[in-house]
Order: C-alpha cells, then structure tokens, then sequence
C-alpha cells in the first residue's frame, strides 16, 4: 500500500484525504465496542484515545505523524510487505536511528493517553497551549534536517550532540559560540544551525534539560528563594547577598524534580522502574 500521502502537506489534497479514508477503514477492523483507537495526528501522536470520526477530523485537521508509517499501533504487523514501485520511506529523508528515539522520547514527554469515552472529540487539547507549541517545535526541528538534503543530522540532533561536546570537553561559552558561528557560516544557505549560545541553551530548556539559578549565602544559612528571593542580605547572620553589583557569593543550580518525575513516569521506557 503506498503510503507517501502521509508526508503530503497538503491536506485538501485529493490524495491525502483519500489515504485519510484507507487508514480510517483499516482501522475499523480493530475498533474496541465504543469504536475508539488512538490517534496518529500530529497533536494526539498516538497519546490519546479518540472515536475513530474524531480521529478522522483530527487528521485531516492536525496531519498525520511523519514517522507513523507501519501503523502497528492499529494492529499492524512490525514489518509489512511494501509493493515495489511505492514512494513510502520508513522515515523522513533526514531522520536516522538516533533521530527516531528523541522522538519517541519526545512523544512519551508529550503526555498520556487517556480513555475518557466518546467525549474526548468535544474537549480541548489535554496539554496546556503553551507546552503544546513546546513540543510542537520541538517536534519541528526533529524533522527539520541540519540542511537542505541533509541525511546524517536533524536540527535537533545537531544541536543536543553539539551540546554535549562541549560539556564532555569542558569548551568555554566564548570558544563555543565562535565555532557555533564558523559552522553557520561554512555550512549551506539556510542552514538550521544555532548562532548563538542563547538560541542552543533555549532549545535545551524547551526539551527538558534546564535548571534554576539560586543564590545562596555566603554562610550558607540562607537560599534566597520564593519569599526571599528580592532580599539583599541574609535572614539569619546578616551578611550581604553579593560581593559587589549583583554578583552573589554563592549560587545553586536547582534541577526541578516535578517536570522530571513527569517525563519518567509519562515515558514507557522508564514507568515500569519506578514503581
């Protein structure tokens, strides 16, 4: 079965909604008795569970997930027979075997599923609209390869192996940012590299790996957080928050646990050890 309507981004198309229909109908055939399945769009990502006619809407809505070509999550076999001739690619042009698993472990940080019934095609989105544009473009520069024809390095993958480059040879900001620009400049036109040191560490945040700066007392009596995160000396012996113009004594790197028990939990790599 050809399958290349999926990476078609015209949704009006004729031939998208026809491969639409041939998905719809393949899954009729595994339909629980409430006629509910997950859904493949691009905002569900097979998270959550719709009745098949939302499913449809939402698709023809939303777009169908890039990389969900064997549709095992519908009762599919792993790897289906391909007819010679047809256009399918197991993945898009630029993703690798490393790309696939940042997605999936994007899509296990995107949430749950959640079985509410034949409602669940009249609530809104279960994710907040912001963390929603969060994975949407995170989503985004997974697909997005590092270059035009690129086929080694999505953007995202670029930037998360650059980034540990740095830290496992300990480059300071300075000399990170100089070779962030070299290879902006000698890689092609309209190349997804980052600039600047901020553009990286913003994508990192948005994936998860950021953490809160704290100050802390000179004595260590005191984190000037919360309540007492405007103080500008210690509660407890007085001496002052920083050694000159704002710079503080000490300072933590606090790792929220929150968000991180989240994604260890959503993720079903990782629920079944913690429990």
């Amino acid at each position: 079965m050809d399958r290349s309507w999926i990476s078609n981004p015209d949704r009006l198309s004729a031939e998208y909604e026809n491969g639409v229909g041939e998905f719809v109908t393949f899954v009729r055939g595994s339909l629980d008795v409430q006629g509910l399945t997950k859904c493949p769009c691009n905002r569900c990502m097979n998270r959550e569970v719709n009745h098949i006619d939302s499913v449809r809407y939402h698709l023809l809505i939303y777009g169908f997930l890039k990389d969900y070509i064997h549709w095992t999550e519908h009762g599919e076999q792993s790897n289906p027979q391909v007819p010679l001739g047809s256009s399918i690619q197991d993945t898009p042009p630029c993703m690798n075997e490393q790309d696939e698993e940042m997605g999936e472990a994007l899509r296990d940080a995107a949430g749950h599923a959640y079985d509410i019934g034949s409602s669940s095609d009249l609530l809104s989105d279960m994710r907040p609209p912001a963390e929603q544009a969060r994975y949407d473009k995170l989503f985004e520069e997974l697909h997005n390869p590092l270059y035009d024809d690129c086929m080694k390095f999505s953007a995202l993958t670029f930037i998360v192996k650059l980034i540990n480059v740095k830290f496992l040879y300990k480059w300071s900001d300075r000399s990170f940012v100089t070779l962030l620009k070299l290879l902006h400049e000698a890689l092609p036109v309209g190349n997804h590299c980052p600039r600047t040191y901020y553009e990286t560490r913003k994508l990192l945040c948005d994936v998860g790996l950021g953490y809160e700066h704290i100050d802390v007392c000179k004595h260590d009596c005191t984190l000037f957080y919360n309540e007492h995160k405007d103080d500008d000396v210690c509660l407890i012996c007085g001496v002052s928050r920083y050694v000159r113009k704002k710079i503080p004594h000490k300072r933590l790197r606090y790792f929220p646990i929150t968000p991180r028990l989240k994604r260890l939990y959503s993720s079903k790599h990782t629920a079944r050890a913690m429990r």
